[in-house]
């Protein structure tokens, strides 16, 4: 049997670190566009009590999605020692392109994907190079897709890449600004005919006929804004509300397609969203599968310090945990692990690994 295994991982962390603190004069607005008047220290309090999150990474002024996809690509790349002309696929997963420091436009053309091939002097025109969009599960989604391709005979290495630049594409009279942050995370996947390490299952859905609209782009909630550019924007608690309902019982399938017990599961690695909501996500799949509470160690957390990337936190979760730079977490040859995601469109995926 031919098994899709990560032969190596790559992350980048922006340089430019934002505390919670340095929003202490911002002025946010509510959706209806009526002036939030409770006092900052107070209101950052309670969103750390809330997220998790007391800090987060923005790309320096000079960079791009692609430039941050770059180099966790050459990281990883780095670290497998892999020729990157024997790549049969790149695919670079993102939801906004390149935005330039400054601006709020999207620029998708050439694609990502195209952009760090040239960059990585890939000259072999059989690596195919395309994006993903998936909202926040799109390096997920694009693992799953290496995966096809790879247990299909039709590839036997990928590159998979999650990157993205968040702040620059969020509204700074949003509360919601708070979350978001920019980083890029990269896998290679390759083909094994011996072993039993590699991806085992996969489920994906997509919830759009009731719930397309709880993240999407729209204007400014200052009042005074004239300008013409459009935002990202979420329902937080509508969003909160679908992943408890949702997100367990994708997980759950997925295990049930490896046939892997939930007991099993050494780490799950999800997207880094809402340290509340991914807690709470947690406890709901062990009580779906029918489990006491869970250790909280089985749950490895970044968010306090990088923040929400989108795309980028559940392969920087990887690349951190293979490396050891988690404290208390590891994993061993044998260790089952989930890797899971949900976000616009709405979209959920999990994945089921043996390392």
């Amino acid at each position: 049997m031919i098994r899709s295994v990560i032969a190596a991982t790559g992350s980048c962390i922006p340089e430019k670190l934002l505390r919670n603190e340095e929003f202490l004069s911002a002025r946010f607005f509510s959706k209806e566009g009526a002036a939030i008047e409770q006092e900052p220290a107070l209101l950052l309090d309670r969103f750390r009590a809330i997220t998790g999150i007391s800090a987060r990474r923005y790309a320096l002024p000079e960079q791009t999605a692609s430039d941050l996809g770059m180099l966790a690509a050459q990281q990883a790349l780095h670290n497998s020692g892999i020729d990157p002309e024997t790549l049969d696929y790149l695919i670079v997963a993102h939801n906004f392109g390149d935005v330039l420091d400054g601006s709020n436009r999207v620029d998708q053309v050439p694609s990502l994907a195209s952009r760090i091939k040239a960059r990585l002097e890939i000259q072999n025109p059989n690596c195919v190079a395309y994006d993903m969009a998936f909202g926040c599960p799109g390096w997920v989604e694009a693992l799953i897709q290496a995966n096809y391709y790879i247990r299909s005979g039709d590839a036997k290495r990928c590159l998979v890449i999650g990157t993205e630049t968040l702040s620059r594409v969020v509204d700074p009279h949003d509360r919601d600004t708070l979350l978001f942050s920019d980083g890029s995370g990269a896998a290679v996947l390759e083909a094994r005919h011996d072993g039993t390490a590699g991806i085992l299952a996969h489920h994906t859905q997509t919830h759009a006929h009731q719930y397309a609209g709880l993240l999407q782009m729209d204007k400014s909630y200052n009042p005074a804004y004239s300008g013409a550019d459009r935002f990202m924007k979420m329902e937080g608690r509508k969003l909160y509300e679908f992943a408890l309902q949702h997100v367990p019982g994708v997980v759950k399938k997925a295990l049930d397609k490896a046939q892997v017990p939930l007991t099993q599961i050494r780490k799950v690695l999800i997207h880094q969203a809402n340290e509340k909501m991914d807690v709470a996500i947690l406890e709901r799949l062990f009580q779906l599968c029918g489990e006491g509470r869970p250790d909280p160690s089985l749950m490895p957390m970044t968010i306090s310090w990088l923040g929400n990337s989108s795309v980028a936190t559940v392969p920087t979760l990887m690349d951190l945990l293979l490396k050891g730079q988690l404290d208390g977490h590891q994993v061993e040859p044998g260790d089952h692990v989930v890797l899971a995601s949900v976000g616009a469109g709405m979209n959920i995926n999990a994945v089921v690994y043996r390392f």
